[in-house]
């Protein structure tokens, strides 16, 4: 079993900047694939950026160029680094861990996903 818990969610303005942070327990945090997802009001949950074991990342065309994805095993710890705000990244923000797979590309499907966390709320003011 592995339990996730987000932070680092609050009220931005446009163009600013939050880092979440997903603390994970267990011993094999380094093996699972990681990865954040959203949703907006009245949204599906989506994919934003995933990172995998080996390091290799899959960023949404949303998050392209502004959402940094990274990983510190030993601290069982994933970070998202989000840069240049819009409105329309306002959502819930939910941290998903994958147990290891032979699968080489990250997942984006929520529902490949084995466990998250209860989410984190980022509000971007325009």
């Amino acid at each position: 079993q592995v339990q996730l818990v987000e932070s680092g969610g609050g009220l931005v303005q446009a163009g600013g900047s939050l880092r979440l942070s997903c603390a994970a327990s267990g011993r094999t945090f380094s093996s699972y694939g990681m990865g954040w997802f959203r949703q907006g009001p009245g949204k599906e949950r989506e994919f934003v950026v995933a990172i995998w074991s080996g390091g290799r990342t899959r960023y949404a065309d949303s998050a392209k160029g502004r959402f940094t994805i990274s990983r510190d095993n030993a601290n069982n710890t994933v970070y998202l680094q989000m840069n240049s705000l819009k409105p329309e990244d306002t959502a819930v923000y939910y941290c998903a861990a994958r147990i290891p797979v032979a699968t080489v590309i990250p997942s984006t499907l929520p529902s490949l996903y084995n466990y998250w966390g209860q989410g984190t709320q980022v509000t971007v003011s325009s």
